[in-house]
């Protein structure tokens, strides 16, 4: 500490109308919008730190981190000027401003703090022509419940000014304690640079039996595995848990340097993105490949010749297994949770381990009360995201040790342990047609219609044929959860038809970008006799489609020819 206090300043500001949280206390819209319109951002931070109590905001320790995105840096400066002119005492920051969606997560609950901002748009592009956001965790590390997020975005609709040091500056790129003089303020403020790796890698060590998974990657059976970070936040943890930790060689890890814009491509783990990834693991040089997405929690699992494992086969298949990790072998399995559009797979496994399952809305949020309650131990959602209670976020890396440890388990390969899972409880044909950036009115009405459509009492019966199939419906409703913990009811979640034969057709509307929106169609068939096993999904679920586009009537009212994005 150097100089004279640093001022701080109060700045007149004016609200904007957009600031509502997608969901889970995150803002994510196009970059030019945070950095072109003037307090965008600040306003947001703003609302963001006024929604923490004054009381426990004072003096109080908060984290700070992004996947390297363009703007991040700039954004990253705004967010420590503002917290400390807010009272915030301290700040942990990953080096050069880096951390991972899970590792805020696992400092916040390590070190007790208030809550951490992570400035990521998740899977969406980067760049000036890309995404950017930002996100609030609370102090459980997990995403804000949607009573915080309303008041965020109350705060924001009435906003008049906000608090700033403009003058503070930070070192990112150095390690250790940095502290400064503030105005009107007794005691410092404190930032504390840290190894973005080093915290969570200690957790994975308390989960994990890494000389297990350290012989399966260097012993004389080696598997030869190829990992994706996409050029997102992952490259560093890739780097240190898989290549230094547990050996894997340097070449097994590609994309590991953070760009700003991902180096041109969707950090988005799946089929349609990860192209890199797929090509090399259908070459059949590698046994094991997985992908992350920009900020660390979703992932991609291929095994050998490019076999590709759906997110709720994985989800089914990691609860079935989950013996083989030191930490369930020690806590138990209290019980699973699932969104709602997520595969029933998980569910057959449930009922032979006899533990619950909870079906939830999407978005991660609502597992946390489940896993704060002791509730669930594992829990995830068919958009390439699960994790368990060890965290409070979905954690690829961590699902990743998890399919490691179950092949050095039970010494076969990816597609064997699938289709032995198939065998054993059948198989859950699956798939989600996106239909993205729609006008947000023309998708309102869709939904409109079709709500009156489906939850009128004469559909339940109606028998729809298509070729040689016939589907009867049985079920349907539009979803509403009851959170077991607490009571709080979340309404209109999706639509569900639910047939005889116990397929599925989901449609659901989707808005986390803000400026437009996307509808998602999921359907789902159930096989059981494995000669039926080896078919292609979209050959399988081609009925059922061919039913939710005549009810939907969604490519005649949206002028599309088809999906944007199917996984």
């Amino acid at each position: 500490m150097e100089g004279s206090p640093i001022p701080v300043l109060t700045v007149p500001t004016a609200p904007y109308e957009d600031q509502r949280p997608a969901g889970g206390g995150g803002l994510r819209r196009p970059t030019g919008l945070f950095e072109g319109q003037r307090n965008y951002l600040p306003n947001f931070i703003q609302s963001v730190l006024s929604s923490i109590d004054l009381r426990d905001r004072q003096g109080c320790t908060m984290v700070v981190g992004s996947d390297g995105r363009y703007f991040s840096r700039t954004a990253t400066e705004i967010v420590v000027q503002m917290a400390a002119a807010n009272g915030i005492g301290r700040l942990i920051i990953g080096q050069n401003g880096i951390l991972s969606t899970p590792a805020v997560s696992c400092i916040i609950r390590k070190i007790k703090a208030a809550g951490g901002i992570i400035l990521t748009a998740s899977h969406c592009p980067g760049g000036p022509g890309g995404e950017f956001g930002v996100k609030f965790n609370v102090a459980n590390g997990g995403p804000a419940p949607d009573v915080v997020s309303d008041k965020i975005y109350q705060i924001s609709k009435t906003i008049e000014e906000y608090a700033i040091c403009p003058d503070l500056r930070i070192d990112l790129s150095r390690l250790g304690r940095q502290e400064f003089d503030l105005e009107n303020k007794f005691k410092p403020f404190r930032v504390e640079i840290v190894d973005p790796v080093d915290i969570y890698l200690n957790l994975l060590r308390t989960i994990f039996d890494f000389n297990a998974i350290k012989s399966l990657l260097t012993g004389p059976s080696q598997l030869k595995i190829r990992i994706d970070a996409m050029h997102g936040v992952m490259g560093p943890y890739v780097r240190k848990v898989l290549c230094d930790e547990l050996g894997a060689p340097a070449n097994s890890a590609i994309n590991c340097v953070p760009l700003e814009d991902f180096g041109g491509q969707h950090p988005d783990p799946n089929l349609t993105y990860a192209t890199t990834l797929l090509e090399a693991m259908k070459g059949g040089e590698y046994g094991f490949g997985a992908a992350f997405d920009a900020d660390g929690d979703r992932y991609m699992i291929l095994g050998q010749n490019g076999f590709f494992v759906s997110p709720s086969d994985s989800l089914a298949i990691i609860a079935a297994n989950l013996s083989c990790i030191p930490y369930f072998r020690q806590m138990g399995v209290r019980g699973f949770g699932r969104s709602m559009p997520t595969s029933t797979a998980l569910d057959r496994v449930a009922k032979s381990m006899k533990v619950p399952v909870y079906e939830t809305p999407a978005g991660w949020r609502f597992f946390s009360n489940l896993m704060d309650s002791g509730r669930c131990s594992l829990c995830g959602e068919e958009s390439f995201g699960t994790g368990s209670d060890h965290l409070r976020e979905k954690d690829g890396l961590w699902a990743v040790l998890v399919w490691l440890s179950i092949i050095a388990a039970r010494k076969q390969s990816v597609e064997e342990i699938v289709r032995d899972h198939w065998a054993k409880f059948g198989r859950h044909y699956y798939c989600r047609f996106d239909y993205e950036a729609l006008e947000p009115k023309t998708t309102y009405y869709i939904m409109r219609d079709l709500e009156a459509l489906v939850t009128d009492k004469s559909f339940i019966g109606q028998q729809f044929a298509v070729g040689s199939h016939v589907y009867s419906v049985a079920k349907t409703d539009s979803f509403e959860y009851v959170d077991p913990v607490d009571g709080t009811v979340t309404k209109k979640q999706g639509l569900r038809i639910i047939f005889s034969d116990a397929s599925r057709l989901i449609f659901r509307l989707s808005s986390s970008s803000g400026v437009r929106a996307t509808i998602r169609l999921y359907a789902e068939s159930y096989e059981r006799d494995p000669s039926g096993h080896d078919q292609e999904p979209q050959a399988v679920l081609s009925p059922l489609i061919a039913i939710a586009l005549k009810i939907s009537q969604i490519h005649e009212r949206t002028g599309r020819r088809g999906p944007t994005v199917i996984t």
